[in-house]
């Protein structure tokens, strides 16, 4: 299965691929964690994307699309993956369709976790990662076994540069404004798919379940 996963910034979509690269046994593949990793560097590059990001804006579609095809062409991913946080702007959408194409791939299902503005929001300014290994956490929904410290692999946690009260505010405005009409471009091709992300944990990951047909699966 080739798999994407999309909606607003905090609607959960990596606690759900994650989850979902254990029940399909398929790579996830994080363009955030990717960019996280290159920021940490020394370099032009790593410079270019926290000037970015670290503005509550997407690194640019012909960036974004190099990095990430090279990962999806990568042995373990060429039999399916689980794309999160990628595309998130037509131009993209547009090629990967022709990156698998051209590789005799499509994509076979586009899950789309919608949630109220206010509800990101609130989700985003508790939030808390882990810079080590990605697990994500939240001070008040979720919060860690030790204070401020990652229960998988006992890193500090930290918040992100990007989830600032002013910054988050200008990353759902460039959502609504470049990721919000990939609803329309994947529903006219017949393979959206849509959970309420709003509900609890368990809830969402049923819904999830049934959206992609995987009830008994695990």
């Amino acid at each position: 299965m080739n798999l994407i996963v999309f909606g607003p910034p905090g609607a959960g979509k990596g606690t759900q691929a994650k989850r979902l690269e254990t029940v399909l046994g398929l790579p996830h593949v994080a363009s955030g964690d990717i960019f996280r990793d290159i920021r940490k560097q020394d370099s032009p590059l790593a410079r270019e994307v926290r000037s970015y990001m670290d503005a509550g804006n997407y690194v640019p579609d012909e960036l974004t699309i190099e990095l990430v095809l090279a990962r999806l062409r990568k042995p373990d991913a060429l039999q399916g993956f689980i794309l999160d946080g990628f595309p998130r702007t037509e131009p993209q959408a547009e090629a990967l369709d022709s990156a698998l194409a051209g590789d005799r791939r499509r994509l076979d299902v586009a899950l789309y976790i919608n949630v109220p503005d206010e509800i990101i929001t609130q989700r985003l300014q508790g939030r808390i990662i882990c810079p080590q290994c990605h697990a994500i956490y939240n001070v008040v929904t979720h919060p860690p076994i030790v204070d401020l410290t990652c229960d998988v692999c006992g890193h500090a946690l930290e918040k992100r540069t990007d989830e600032t009260p002013e910054v988050i505010g200008t990353r759902l405005e460039v959502y609504e404004q470049q990721t919000a009409p990939l609803v329309e471009y994947y529903g006219t091709r017949g393979i959206l798919r849509e959970v309420d992300g709003n509900q609890a944990v368990r809830v969402v990951e049923a819904g999830v379940d049934e959206a992609l047909d995987l009830r008994g699966v695990k």
